[in-house]
């Protein structure tokens, strides 16, 4: 891999992902199964949080650290200790409310007292040349948006040019979820501890984590013997679906895809979901699409088939495919309804984007042979609740999903989720740049073409997903995220279709 997507894809970063619920309900039982205390894991905590501030910020000499009410800010009173040993300023605020603190967390307080250290309201007014916060106000309990007293805090943390490190989670980020319901707190970067929360990963994870670390705290042991319920992708997995192809293999080895759509007006998007097929491996790959739309996609992709769209052609069609991908640029009009009328009968393998899913959700079906890529707009529609709640809930919102459309899931966005009845899986690639018209229609054919070439429909949407990620992330390494075309993804795909280049 080059370096640019050595340092996208960190291995210090684990793969597997748990509720950060779950990891509550066990922590004291793990902490027990290896002889130490909760206590024990909180200094480890503290210590590990040191580390990281004194490696990334060696010059920093001014410490504002604020602490919340629970074992966040216990974690919070062990750095200040650490760093007051170490000759480093440090001005300490502490949030207060009616609940005493958690039983380690108040050690942890005291031991910072009984060290000289010093507890300042939170109002205190901030020294001047505060070099570095850390921010241990709020955990990865919230479920809400903080109350009126943290807030305030939060909202100053960040019109402060002080870099921000956060522990566990940045104050505010729902752990569960990704939401932020209220002032989150914008961390340069974030420190989490044992396990890997989901909300750290999708929603508005990205805007606030800054460069993410983890910590296991020592419990790695207990961990390999725990069974996680998510998982997290990069690049590094890639070889573990597409392996290298026999030197005997041919194009009909390498499957038949049939791609339907580009209604008048849209050719580009179809010309995307065939050009992306064909760069992904797909052996034949035949266009059906408005007469009009035929000689531009030729002369564009002489490589790809194209023929119009009538009953005769869509049958032959169907007939040949080894799988049908339909939806980019279709419409929602009778042209559009015949189409996916017929594809509906089929039992072949099949992927579903677009208008496709806009006509689903006004004729909701079950199957389990496809895989659906909503946009959290189409996935509102689906599932007729607003975006807001989509963003707000994106794991929930996928598994209802699978409930109720079945087969595969793609919730497209910042932290895209990939759900199927028995797994789930964040996709930790992708940027910004991915923001443009036309970057659905290519993910569409490089999942197509992963069908066609026989991966399960899980394995196929999970490579697809990260290869489409993946290479935006090389694009907006060579030229940044602004003005990033979807058809640019194309000569960055290679190394990610083919990962045997990489070893």
């Amino acid at each position: 891999m080059t370096d640019h997507q050595m340092k996208k894809y960190p291995p210090t970063i684990p793969h597997l992902v748990w509720p950060a619920d779950w990891l509550r309900r066990n922590e004291a039982g793990a902490a027990a199964s290896l002889g130490i205390s909760l206590y024990e894991l909180m200094l480890r905590a503290g210590e590990a949080a040191f580390r990281m501030a004194r490696h990334h910020y060696p010059a920093a000499r001014h410490y504002l650290i604020l602490c919340g009410e629970g074992n966040n800010g216990g974690d919070g009173y062990v750095v200040a200790r650490l760093a007051q040993a170490q000759g480093i300023k440090v001005r300490l605020l502490a949030t207060s409310g009616d609940k005493a603190l958690p039983g380690e967390a108040a050690r942890a307080r005291q031991a910072w007292l009984d060290a000289g250290g010093r507890i300042e309201p939170q109002d205190s007014p901030w020294p001047p040349d505060t070099d570095l916060i850390i921010d241990a106000l709020l955990g990865t309990g919230l479920r809400s948006a903080p109350r009126s007293h943290p807030a305030d805090l939060i909202e100053l943390v960040n019109l402060h040019p002080a870099p921000v490190i956060a522990l566990d989670i940045p104050s505010g980020l729902l752990a569960e979820s990704g939401a932020t319901p209220g002032a989150v707190v914008k961390a340069s970067h974030t420190l989490t501890f044992i396990t890997l929360k989901p909300g750290l990963l999708t929603g508005k994870a990205r805007d606030v984590v800054g460069q993410l670390h983890y910590d296991a705290l020592g419990l790695e042991p207990w961990l390999q013997v725990q069974t996680a319920p998510y998982r997290r992708f990069d690049a590094h997995h890639l070889g573990d679906w597409l392996s290298p192809r026999r030197p005997t293999s041919h194009k009909g080895d390498n499957g038949r895809l049939v791609i339907i759509g580009g209604d008048f007006g849209t050719a580009g998007a179809i010309r995307l979901t065939g050009e992306a097929a064909l760069r992904s491996g797909a052996g034949l790959v035949r266009v059906l699409t408005r007469a009009e739309n035929i000689a531009p996609l030729l002369t564009a992709r002489p490589e790809l088939m194209v023929h119009e769209l009538t009953t005769a052609s869509l049958d032959d069609a169907l007939q040949w495919a080894d799988v049908i991908a339909i939806g980019p640029g279709l419409g929602q009009q009778k042209w559009g309804q015949m189409a996916l009328e017929a594809v509906k009968k089929s039992h072949k393998p099949m992927l579903w984007d677009a208008d496709a899913l806009n006509l689903l959700a006004i004729s909701p079906e079950k199957r389990q042979n496809r895989v659906i890529t909503p946009h959290p707009g189409e996935a509102a529609r689906l599932l007729q609740c607003t975006i807001s709640e989509i963003e707000n809930d994106r794991i929930g919102a996928a598994k209802r999903l699978v409930s109720q459309y079945a087969g595969v899931v793609v919730l497209k966005g910042a932290g895209t989720i990939v759900a199927s009845e028995t797994a789930l899986a964040i996709i930790d690639v992708g940027n910004a740049g991915m923001g443009s018209g036309g970057m659905g229609d290519v993910l569409s054919g490089i999942i197509a073409a992963c069908l066609a070439q026989k991966l399960p429909y899980y394995q196929a949407t999970c490579a697809g997903c990260v290869a489409h990620g993946a290479a935006a992330d090389v694009v907006a390494g060579r030229t940044g995220t602004r003005g990033m075309l979807a058809s640019d993804l194309f000569s960055a795909l290679y190394p990610f279709v083919n990962p045997d280049l990489n070893t």
